[in-house]
């Protein structure tokens, strides 16, 4: 213990040890290290002595789902919506917003509208949300699967991670809880239920079948967990996959929703990449269980527990910083709503001008409408951007030794397996690094382009991978990691 340690309250020994540990990858030490980067290039040159000059002029930072930092522009239906709301006296000038600056009748009218709903931005919310933007949300649902929402059931939140938090502390009432957790997996999952004291119990999503849910292998880790005392409430499922970027086929969502019901689980559908997708077509679970319960009237499906989130992050909208999302229940006891109200009630309500952005994505221009026509060509170029980017990168790791990788299919990410040399697993060794991790940190180093090792995310005993977005634009960057992937491999090679 240091001697400063000693004067403080706190020190490392003696703060919640459930937070020390919990991990977190995609802001873990390499991002860290990337940021350390980023400050000396924005220093400018020579670098202040005794910083080496980097063999790089920009960091791309891979690591995250961050849109609008890699350079995707925002919706201008939303953000010019979005500048009246953050100073209404603009709306006393109407003629100057259509005609000096270009604003649609439509923005001025659903600002208007908004205001009159949520009275200010800058003012608190009711609890769950403004009720007419949940209104929107349960219209957005219903147009989406064709089966009645009720706004009651829609709670607005500070991004999805918020909903998660929320449904986690809810769910995780003793340490032997457990939760069915897709492996490879989003982290904010594990590092949460770390910090709750409770257990995340893995299941292996199936690479050979495109990343696929595959249920014996939930059956076998279910089975497993509940042998070993663990009390299993819950089963997580990402679609599309983060970091797989899987997208679940109709089968896969029936097949997980049968087994929820089975065993008694409350499901939850993380579906915040549900407009990325490149290959099929998105199937939500609320769909898939309202479709279960028609075919089976008066059945087992009638009680099964649905959590649903989205958020105003991903997809086209990219407004990761505003903080918005939402979830929606479905079939939970009304006691159990009655906390879950009273928890979110403790942080009082989501940010008021995320909960307008949600409003937006749920609710856009519609054809015919003043402002439709930019939105169209504003949404469809960032898609076919994210979409041509996607199979760019795919066929670059395609093209490098030791790398294999499933078609893109959606969400914001590849996952490759990747294939080091048995010297590069002998140097990670010696600095205390796995291999993946070390294949990262050289990369960063050499390039950088900051991605996050496979076992940030959890992947099979003996196997490696690295998660990467497809955001950035343009192709250099893709060339700075193939090149330097070939100068690793011939550094190591046997």
């Amino acid at each position: 213990m240091s001697s400063s340690s000693q004067l403080r309250s706190l020190n490392i020994n003696n703060i919640n040890p459930h937070v020390k540990e919990a991990k977190y990858a995609v802001r873990g030490e390499l991002a860290v290290r990337s940021e350390k980067y980023r400050a000396q290039l924005k220093k400018g040159y020579p670098p202040t002595p005794p910083e080496e000059p980097l063999p790089f002029d920009k960091v791309i930072s891979a690591n995250i789902g961050n849109p609008q930092q890699l350079d995707q522009k925002p919706i201008t239906f939303f953000r010019q919506v979005l500048s009246l709301l953050e100073y209404p006296p603009l709306l006393d000038n109407e003629d100057v917003l259509r005609n000096g600056l270009g604003y649609k009748q439509d923005v001025i009218d659903r600002a208007r509208w908004l205001l009159n709903e949520c009275h200010s931005i800058g003012a608190y919310s009711a609890s769950a949300g403004v009720p007419a933007i949940r209104e929107s949300v349960a219209k957005f649902i219903e147009r989406r699967d064709g089966y009645p929402s009720d706004f009651g059931d829609v709670y607005l939140s500070a991004g999805a991670s918020s909903g998660v938090n929320t449904l986690l502390h809810i769910i995780c009432a003793k340490p032997e809880t457990g939760i069915l957790v897709p492996i490879p997996q989003y982290p904010l999952y594990t590092a949460s239920l770390s910090v709750l004291n409770a257990r995340c119990v893995p299941y292996y999503l199936d690479e050979s079948q495109a990343w696929g849910t595959n249920l014996p292998e939930i059956r076998k880790a279910y089975d497993k967990a509940i042998a070993e005392g663990t009390d299993v409430r819950a089963i997580v499922v990402i679609n599309p996959g983060n970091p797989t970027g899987a997208s679940l086929s109709a089968d896969d969502v029936r097949g997980v929703l049968e087994f929820a019901a089975e065993k008694r689980l409350v499901m939850m559908a993380d579906e915040v990449y549900q407009t990325n997708v490149f290959k099929g077509k998105f199937h939500s679970f609320k769909k898939g269980l309202r479709d279960l319960q028609k075919a089976n009237p008066g059945g087992k499906y009638d009680n099964l527990e649905l959590a649903s989130l989205h958020s105003i992050s991903k997809g086209m909208v990219g407004e990761c910083g505003h903080r918005g999302g939402y979830f929606e229940l479905v079939g939970f006891d009304k006691e159990v709503v009655e906390q879950i109200y009273k928890f979110v009630s403790i942080s009082l309500c989501a940010p008021v001008a995320g909960q307008c952005l949600v409003e937006m994505m749920v609710n856009p221009p519609k054809e015919g409408e003043p402002s439709y026509e930019l939105y169209r060509q504003e949404y469809d170029g960032i898609f076919q951007g994210l979409k041509e980017r996607a199979q760019a990168l795919f066929n670059a790791f395609e093209e490098m030794e030791g790398f294999s990788c499933q078609d893109p299919q959606g969400s914001m990410y590849l996952f490759p397996t990747i294939t080091v040399p048995p010297k590069a697993c002998a140097q990670a060794s010696k600095e205390n690094r796995k291999p993946d991790e070390f294949y990262c940190f050289r990369l960063l180093d050499a390039t950088g382009v900051c991605v996050v090792p496979g076992s940030g995310f959890g992947q099979k005993d003996g196997s490696l991978h690295l998660r990467t977005t497809f955001l950035a634009p343009g192709t250099d960057w893709v060339g700075r990691i193939t090149r330097f992937h070939r100068e690793f491999m011939d550094e190591f090679r046997d």
